[in-house]
C-alpha cells in the first residue's frame, strides 16, 4: 500500500487513505451521475473528514493583517453541549480530524481543556492553531495528545518589536515567553508536533490606510528560534487580505510585474538563508500559495474549476454558522448551516442537503476567481478524474496517516 509522503499538503493522497477512499469513490460516482442522469442520484450519506472548529470569536490580539478581524469579539461562542453532540454526529458519519482554529483564539474558550480531552477520548486527530498567549491551558492537557496531533503557534516574527507591531497583544505577552512555554509543552509530550507559523509581510501592504509591519528580513531568524526552541517545523505563507466589498482572500490582487518580482526575489533570498539555519533541526514548510507565488503562478492558482469539490470533505463550524470553505468563513455565500447544523441527525441531514445544493449551484470559477485557493490542485485533480473514463476502482489506497484538510 502506498504511503503518504507529504503530510501537510498532498490532499489528493490524503483522500486516498484507507479510511477515506470509499468516501472519495462515492463522491466521484455521485458527481458522474449528476452530470449524466436526468434523475436525482442519492447524495452520499457521508459527512466531512475534517472540520475547522472555531470555538469563540474572542481574541486578545488585534493583528492588523487578520482576515477575520470583522467577526472578532462579538461575544459569540460555541457552547459545550453543541460542540460535543456535533462531533458525535459527525463521527457517526466519517469525521476523523478536528482543527481548533480561526475566528477567535481557541484557548480563551472557557471549556478549552475539557474539549481537548473530549476530542482525544473520541480518538480524533487534533490540531490547534493558537496565538500562544495562553499556552498554560495547552500545557495542562499535554498528556492528551498523541502521534499525529499538532500545535501551531501564529507568531509571524522573530523580534519582539515586530511581534508587538504585528499582533498588538493585550497584556504582558512576549515572544520570548511564548517560545519558552511552547518548548516546555514539547518536552512534556514529544509525540505532539510543534509548529511555528510565519505569515510573510512585505513592504507596501496596506489595510485601512495602515501599512503592515514588514518581516521578510526575519525569516532566517525565525528558523533559528524554531530550532533552538525544539519546534518540529516552521511554516511560511504569504500575507492574505480580504478584498474590500467581496470579502474574499487574495494576494497580488492588482498585477504589477515589477513589484511582484521585487517581493519574490527578497523572499527567495531570505528563504535560502533560512535553509542554512535549519540544518537537520527543524523542517521548513512552504504553503501551496507561497510556492505558487515564488514560482510566479499566483494568477494560475486563481483559476478554479466550476465545482469546489473540497467542500464535500471539509467544512468550518463557527459561532456564526457552518461554512463550506475557510476562505468564506463568516460570508453568507459560503454558509450551509447554523452553528447547531451538526448537533443532531436531523440537523445533519438538513446541512447536508444545503451542501448538496452548494455543490450543484456554487460556481467556484466565478465566485473564487480572486482567491488563491489552498485546495486548487486537489479540486482540479478530482474534476479531471470525474471527467475521465477511469474507474474508481483504479484509485490506489494510501496508508492512514494524516486526516487534516
Amino acid at each position: 500500500m502506498e504511503q503518504l509522503k507529504e503530510r501537510e499538503h498532498d490532499f489528493s493522497a490524503k483522500l486516498r487513505q484507507a479510511s477515506v477512499i470509499e468516501s472519495l469513490k462515492e463522491y466521484i460516482s455521485w458527481q458522474r451521475k449528476v452530470r449524466s442522469s436526468s434523475g436525482q442520484p442519492v447524495f452520499p450519506r457521508r459527512g466531512p473528514i475534517s472540520v475547522n472548529l472555531d470555538l469563540t470569536t474572542a481574541c486578545n490580539f488585534s493583528c492588523p493583517h487578520c482576515v477575520d478581524s470583522r467577526m472578532l469579539n462579538t461575544g459569540d461562542y460555541l457552547d459545550l453541549d453543541t460542540i460535543k453532540r456535533s462531533i458525535e454526529t459527525l463521527q457517526n458519519n466519517g469525521l476523523l480530524s478536528v482543527i481548533l482554529i480561526g475566528g477567535g483564539e481557541p484557548t480563551i474558550h472557557k471549556n478549552f481543556e475539557e474539549l481537548v480531552r473530549f476530542l482525544s477520548r473520541q480518538g480524533l486527530q487534533i490540531g490547534i492553531a493558537t496565538n500562544g498567549s495562553r499556552l498554560e491551558r495547552v500545557a495542562s492537557v499535554a498528556d492528551a495528545f498523541k502521534e499525529g496531533d499538532w500545535l501551531r503557534l501564529s507568531l509571524d516574527a522573530a523580534r519582539e518589536s515586530t511581534f508587538f507591531k504585528s499582533h498588538r497583544p493585550r497584556g504582558r505577552i512576549s515572544l520570548e515567553k511564548i517560545l519558552g512555554d511552547a518548548s516546555e509543552i514539547k518536552n512534556a509530550n514529544s509525540a505532539l508536533s510543534l509548529g511555528y507559523s510565519f505569515v510573510i509581510v512585505w513592504k507596501g501592504i496596506l489595510i485601512n490606510g495602515y501599512e503592515l509591519c514588514e518581516n521578510v528580513q526575519e525569516i532566517p531568524e525565525a528558523v533559528r528560534l524554531a530550532r533552538e526552541n525544539h519546534f518540529d517545523y516552521i511554516s511560511f505563507k504569504p500575507c492574505l487580505l480580504r478584498l474590500d466589498g467581496s470579502l474574499k482572500e487574495s494576494i497580488f490582487s492588482q498585477p504589477d510585474e515589477e513589484h511582484e518580482t521585487q517581493v519574490i526575489d527578497e523572499i527567495t533570498r531570505n528563504l535560502e538563508k533560512a535553509r542554512h539555519e535549519a540544518s537537520d533541526g527543524v523542517k521548513i514548510l512552504e504553503s501551496i500559495n507561497l510556492d505558487a507565488m515564488l514560482n510566479r503562478k499566483v494568477h494560475e492558482l486563481k483559476v478554479q474549476p466550476q465545482v469546489c469539490h473540497s467542500q464535500f470533505f471539509r467544512t468550518v463550524i463557527a459561532p456564526s454558522g457552518i461554512f463550506h470553505c475557510p476562505a468564506l468563513r463568516g460570508v453568507d455565500l459560503g454558509r450551509i448551516g447554523s452553528e447547531d447544523g451538526y448537533k443532531s441527525a436531523g440537523n445533519f441531514e438538513q446541512t447536508q442537503a444545503n451542501l448538496e445544493r452548494s455543490l450543484r449551484n456554487f460556481d467556484a470559477a466565478k465566485e473564487c476567481d480572486v482567491v488563491v485557493c489552498f485546495y486548487h490542485h486537489v479540486n482540479w485533480w478530482i474534476e479531471k478524474f470525474i471527467t475521465s473514463r477511469k474507474s474508481v476502482r483504479s484509485l490506489t489506497k494510501v496508508e492512514d496517516d494524516n486526516f487534516f484538510l
